[in-house]
Parts: structure tokens; C-alpha cells; sequence
């Protein structure tokens, strides 16, 4: 506890105090301080992509092609790949998080964390394609910023086979993962102990024991993500959508909540501005992966005609997760009386709300789409960790299915551990891999910006 802590305030905790009126402080963290301005240089770089071609990101979306290799997924797979990761907790669990401790201003954060961070995505997802390579086990392709990390370091004549860098990255990635495991095992005991009494060792031993007869098999991912991320995402929205128009009458009034909590009086004199900030940034990244370097692992496995078209499709990803799903859970909390959710934490506090707005069977209703979430969740990070796997070990099933089970481990340990504990393991984790990322991305960001120019120039006016 001692070592995670002091990882997480190194990462996490206040690196520059910005002294207040009446005493109060902002702290802003390393990665804040990393994320927001790379955000903003890539937005500027790429002409303010997420505005300027989000037509096209829908164009690319909806547009079908066959593939040229075996065992390869197309680029609307890969996206459901990292949607299935965007959407699943950190977009369910996230939000709560952040609203948790940063009140409703921290949404507000979120959503500029978001429209910063699509053009991050879009530069790291291009550069995933760019150094692709074959997979030799899965079949198809690889790759991700450990691999990109490593042509930066390691000239093509240099007999040595890894980086530093990019084994430092690779291992952060498992890390991080291992720590989202915890976090589904955790979120899912508690809402159904909510929901139906069930002890949390039972629930626990149960979402293993079936995670272990999906995971464990060769190549499940694609199929079962292609069923499950789709029918998931559209039964959360269409009842999300229903409570805000059943609420419509308040929504003004949360507006104006969220905007006076981003920026009040309130939360500046008492200090609370940079936790406010803080948590809407950190659960951000953690909900959208902009910057991480997790999403670029999927990104790479895709059979794709242009590098752009997969960084334009992560890019829009980012805006699916969190301009529009993690809004939808956000008013769900948010619509809800404050004296209902006051005081109440993570999945008690979603479940208070939804109890609120959908009598029992919202809450039997996210105890069940937690669980499709979490599903999904944990067979996209596996997914994410094959080629970090590959790179740190080898080619090789032994090495893949070893940390397969210590996935399913963590799992099953999240399933009963404090709550705190589990969301800091996967903050340490997604804060080294960023660190780690971002050394790589913007020395190597030409070469995506160079791609986006190509692609703008050849596609038909």
C-alpha cells in the first residue's frame, strides 16, 4: 500500500500549488501537466481535427472493406475493440468516480479533457499504423507504442531487441491492465450485492469462472466484442435517453450546475477548484485513454487502406466514450436529488440514482449492464496486452496464457478489495504509460501529421 501510494502522488498528486483568494490552492498534477498542453499542441497541429473532419470520422466509420490478411480485423473492429475499453468502466465506473470526488464540475473537465484528447488519439492510433507488423501467433497484425517507442530508440542496424523505453511502456500496460481487472471485479461485486444480495465472493468466483472460458481461448476477442460492445452501448443510451427526457424540465438547471462547479466562486475560495479539475481530468484520461496508449494496441491490429483512417476512427472513438456516453451517465446522477446520492460513493451512488429514476429495475438494470461492461472491458485489455506480451517476452503461448491468468487473478482480488485500492493501481499504471507514451509521441508526431496530409490531399473532394 505504501509503494502504490507513493506512485500515485508522484503521478497524481499536486506537482504545482497555485496559490488562491482566501487561502485556498489549485494543485495541478504531472500528468494534467502533460495531457492538457499535448492536447492542445495536437489540436493546433492537426488544425483542429475533431471539429474540422468529424464528417469524414463518420464517413470512415460507416464504410466497409475487405480485408487483405488472414486473422485481421478491420478498422470498425478495432474501434469496437477500443470502445468496448472507452465504454465499458471507465465510462460507467469513471463517471462516478469523478463525480464522487470532484462534484459536477468535474463533467465539464471531462468533456474538455475529450476534445483535447481526440487529436492525441488520432496522432498516437496513426502512429500505431504506421509501425504495424505481423503477428505471428494471432495471425494479422501488431503493434502499439511499444513498438513505435522502439523504432524511435533502437536504429533498424542495432543488435538490440528492446528498448527501455518501450519495455518500461509495455510493462506499465500490464500493470494498468491488471489494475482495471481489479476495478471490474470490484464495481461488478459490489452492484450486484446492491441489486441482489449476493455475497461479493459469490459474484466474484462466478464472473471468473466465465471471463476464464472466453479469455483462455485462442482468438474469442473480435466475436465476441463485435455482439456484446454494440447491444451493450445502445440498451445504456436508449434508457439514459429516456430519464433525460423524462427530466427534461432540470436540465437546465444541471447545466448550470456543472458550469458553476467548474468554474465557482465556491470551489475556487475553498480550494476544492483543483480537485474539481483534478478528478474530471483524471477520470477523463482513464475513461477515454487519449494519451495513454492503451487504444494505439487496437489501433495497429487493423487491416486498414491509410494510418489517418484508423487515427480519424480512434478520434471519433473518443468522442462516442465521452461526449456522449459518459454524459448519459453523468445525468443519471446528476438528475437525481442531491439528498438521495449525498454522501454515497462508486456503485452506490450510480445505483441510488438509477433506484430514483427507475424504481428496483434500474437498479437490477446497471447490475447487468455492468456486467456485459466488464465483460467487454476485460477481453479488450487482454486483447491490448498481447503485443506488450510479445514485445517484453517473445512470440511465444506460453507467455500470453501466463498473463492471461494473472489477469483472471486480479479479477478475482479486485472482486473483494477496498475500493480506493483498486482505482489507485490502475491510476499508477495509466499514468507510467502515458509518461511513457508521450516521451515517444511527440518527437515521432511528424510523421503523423505527414500522414494526415496525405490522406486529405488523395481522398476525393
Amino acid at each position: 500500500m505504501k509503494i502504490i501510494t507513493f506512485f500515485y502522488n508522484l503521478l497524481w498528486g499536486d506537482l504545482i500549488t497555485i496559490p488562491l483568494p482566501s487561502g485556498g490552492s489549485a494543485g495541478l498534477s504531472l500528468l494534467v501537466l502533460i495531457l492538457i498542453p499535448a492536447g492542445i499542441y495536437f489540436t493546433i497541429r492537426t488544425r483542429f481535427l475533431p471539429f474540422r473532419l468529424f464528417p469524414e470520422m463518420l464517413r470512415i466509420a460507416a464504410e466497409k472493406k475487405k480485408l487483405s490478411e488472414k486473422n485481421s480485423i478491420s478498422g470498425m473492429q478495432a474501434l469496437i475493440i477500443s470502445t468496448a475499453t472507452r465504454v465499458g468502466m471507465g465510462n460507467l465506473v469513471g463517471v462516478v468516480a469523478a463525480i464522487s470526488a470532484g462534484g459536477a464540475g468535474a463533467v465539464f473537465w471531462m468533456w474538455v479533457t475529450a476534445l483535447l484528447g481526440s487529436s492525441t488519439a488520432f496522432a498516437e492510433a496513426t502512429l500505431a499504423q504506421i509501425y504495424k507488423e505481423k503477428d505471428p501467433l494471432y495471425g494479422g497484425f501488431r503493434g502499439g507504442p511499444a513498438y513505435y517507442i522502439h523504432h524511435l530508440f533502437i536504429k533498424k542496424d542495432s543488435r538490440r531487441k528492446r528498448s527501455i523505453i518501450a519495455a518500461l511502456f509495455a510493462l506499465s500496460g500490464l500493470l494498468c491492465w491488471c489494475g482495471i481487472s481489479q476495478v471490474i471485479g470490484n464495481s461488478v461485486s459490489s452492484a450486484f450485492k446492491n441489486a441482489f444480495q449476493i455475497p461479493p465472493l459469490y459474484t466474484t468466483i462466478i464472473l471468473v469462472v466465465i471471463a476464464a472460458a472466453i479469455v483462455l481461448r485462442k482468438n474469442a476477442t473480435v466475436k465476441v466484442l463485435d455482439i456484446v460492445v454494440p447491444i451493450m452501448a445502445g440498451m445504456y443510451f436508449l434508457f439514459t435517453v429516456f430519464i433525460i427526457i423524462k427530466n427534461a424540465g432540470q436540465l437546465p438547471s444541471v447545466f448550470q450546475q456543472i458550469l458553476a462547479e467548474a468554474f465557482g466562486i465556491r470551489q475556487v475560495v475553498a480550494g476544492g477548484f483543483g480537485a474539481v479539475l483534478m478528478n474530471g481530468a483524471k477520470r477523463g484520461l482513464f475513461s477515454n485513454e487519449a494519451g495513454s496508449g492503451s487504444a494505439p494496441c487496437a489501433a495497429a491490429a487493423a487491416d486498414i487502406s491509410h494510418p489517418a483512417k484508423e487515427g480519424l476512427l480512434q478520434a471519433f472513438g473518443v468522442f462516442i466514450d465521452t461526449i456522449v456516453i459518459c454524459s448519459c451517465s453523468a445525468m443519471i446522477m446528476l438528475l437525481a436529488p442531491a439528498e438521495l446520492t449525498q454522501g454515497l460513493a462508486g456503485m452506490d451512488l450510480l445505483q441510488a440514482a438509477m433506484n430514483y429514476h427507475l424504481g428496483e429495475f434500474g437498479v437490477i438494470f446497471i447490475a447487468v449492464i455492468l456486467w456485459l461492461f466488464s465483460f467487454s472491458t476485460f477481453i479488450g485489455i487482454l486483447f491490448y496486452a498481447r503485443s506488450n506480451v510479445s514485445y517484453l517476452l517473445g512470440d511465444n503461448w506460453a507467455s500470453q496464457t501466463a498473463y492471461k491468468l494473472l489477469a483472471l487473478v486480479m479479477l478475482f482480488i479486485g472482486g473483494l478489495a477496498a475500493y480506493t485500492f483498486v482505482w489507485d493501481l490502475g491510476d499508477i499504471g495509466i499514468g507510467l504509460m502515458t509518461i511513457f507514451n508521450m516521451i515517444a509521441l511527440i518527437p515521432l508526431s511528424r510523421q503523423a501529421i505527414d500522414s494526415l496530409k496525405d490522406y486529405e490531399h488523395r481522398k476525393p473532394k
